[in-house]
């Protein structure tokens, strides 16, 4: 099967556009029963945060896509972390320097900055001139013997051959025309990505390259290197980028499109994965709700289209809604949201003395079952409007009585209709019910027969309807709390 892999550098956290690369390479190597290879890009040894490369191995296994080789699950192809590949890459230039492929390059960074100066200064692109290209064997030999610094950059050639992407199409950039020669080899002995990129490819048996189009332009560069190394290149295929829905870059710096941010904000990897391949392309529908398997199976590289992928972040809770209510419908799957659930009350609501039985499974996944549809995060159910879920309200008879004198009718009319209701409790049926209740009682007005119950169910003034708390609740918790309040 295809091996491809995913190559993030450990700068920070794995972002919304990260997640995307990694989740297309995933599910191409998981149609085709391939292997998926995470590679960690450290080249650029200034810019490593330190503890980056687990944090972005730890959020692919969040997110559902792990990788089958990687540095922490280790593989036939190791090391996957480049800066433990530094003999390899320094072998690969070695013979690039043999052919004559490559040079040795000894211009100073001085000079390197008055090129770019000048090329700036009459509004060219700066570029390389080319110009160590030309040493002879005996004046790079007696620049060495002097000591002095030098790096190793590849020559490019004009011709380019056109490669076929697998979104693109035919492409080729006449890189030579354009660009001086790059930097392959580093003075430290740290590749560049273009050696880097190539060489691991090679040796980790890539087959397909799934990376985002912003490299689509350096692929003929890398075709050079691989024709000059005698090696057979792996198939490309670049993403259309991820962008705002106004069509801006998705801005690393708005902590908001880590993927840390969402995972604490309690959303489900599912909504995720299913909103970043929602805004782009590659799949035969586009209903919401769609779980990796779906995913897997109707994907087609071949239906990934060129134009940028716009993301509505703005739809993320009604994505979130949607897998929220299968979780909860699952049996299995519930039961995991039942513990985090109670793991949330104790957090929220811990020194608010919580009845025990208010966490019993039965009663916190009767809660589940009912609000299913109507809430977006599951730390929703611990926002204040359903308070009265989790703490027994402690509320006395007197400031019941000053909103009605009539509190012992109301209490026991109550009472009497939840004994009666046999079937399962709707906030329609309820609400014709409380309504005839009312007119049963002597003076008081339905509103205040209704702030009554309010008070009694949650303590509280304000929030949801009483129908929608006593339904939420269920008869027995809603008897228990009435019988409470009237013989306080």
């Amino acid at each position: 099967g295809p091996r491809v892999r995913f190559g993030p550098s450990p700068t920070g956290f794995l972002h919304l556009g990260g997640l995307r690369t990694a989740l297309y390479n995933y599910i191409f190597a998981k149609k085709y029963q391939g292997t998926f290879i995470l590679r960690v890009e450290d080249t650029d040894q200034n810019r490593v945060v330190p503890g980056a490369a687990e944090g972005i191995e730890a959020m692919l296994d969040w997110a559902g896509i792990p990788p089958d080789e990687s540095p922490g699950r280790g593989g036939p192809a190791g090391p996957y972390v480049q800066s433990l590949r530094l003999e390899l890459y320094r072998r690969a230039s070695a013979a690039l320097l043999d052919s004559g492929a490559a040079y040795r390059c000894f211009c100073t960074p001085q000079r390197l900055e008055l090129l770019r100066r000048e090329a700036l200064r009459s509004q060219q692109t700066p570029r390389y001139d080319n110009r160590c290209r030309h040493l002879t064997p005996t004046e790079v030999a007696q620049k060495l013997s002097q000591g002095l610094d030098c790096v190793i950059r590849f020559r490019l050639e004009k011709g380019v051959e056109p490669f076929r992407d697998l979104v693109y199409g035919w492409n080729k950039h006449e890189v030579a025309e354009v660009e001086g020669d790059p930097v392959i080899l580093k003075g430290d002995g740290f590749p560049t990505y273009h050696l880097a990129n190539v060489v691991d490819d090679h040796y980790m048996g890539i087959t397909h390259v799934l990376r985002g189009t912003e490299w689509l332009a350096s692929t003929s560069k890398h075709l050079l290197l691989y024709k000059a190394f005698g090696w057979e290149p792996p198939q490309f295929g670049h993403l259309p980028l991820l962008l705002n829905k106004d069509g801006g870059k998705l801005s690393k710096r708005q902590g908001d499109i880590l993927l840390e941010h969402f995972a604490r904000d309690g959303f489900l990897p599912e909504a995720l994965l299913d909103i970043v391949t929602n805004c782009g392309s590659g799949f035969t529908e586009k209903q919401m709700g769609r779980t990796l398997e779906e995913l897997i199976s109707q994907f087609e590289v071949g239906r990934i289209t060129t134009h940028s992928a716009l993301l509505d972040l703005e739809a993320l809770p009604e994505f979130n809604r949607i897998h929220l209510t299968r979780h909860i419908e699952n049996q299995g799957l519930r039961q995991r949201l039942v513990r985090e659930l109670q793991g949330l009350v104790e957090l929220i609501y811990g020194d608010q003395q919580v009845d025990p039985d208010v966490l019993e499974n039965e009663y916190v996944e009767r809660v589940l079952l009912l609000r299913k549809g109507h809430i977006s995060l599951l730390k929703n159910l611990v926002s204040s409007d359903y308070s009265y879920l989790w703490v027994r309200p402690s509320v006395s008879r007197q400031q019941l009585q000053t909103i009605s004198a009539e509190v012992d009718e109301i209490g026991k009319l109550v009472l009497g209709l939840m004994t009666r209701q046999t079937a399962a409790l709707t906030v329609e049926e309820l609400n014709k019910d409380l309504r005839s209740l009312q007119k049963q009682t002597r003076e008081t007005k339905y509103s205040s027969m209704m702030q009554l119950l309010r008070l009694v169910l949650s303590g509280r003034q304000h929030g949801p309807s009483v129908a929608e708390m006593m339904v939420t609740l269920g008869a027995e918790e809603v008897c228990g709390r009435i019988h409470r309040a009237l013989s306080s």
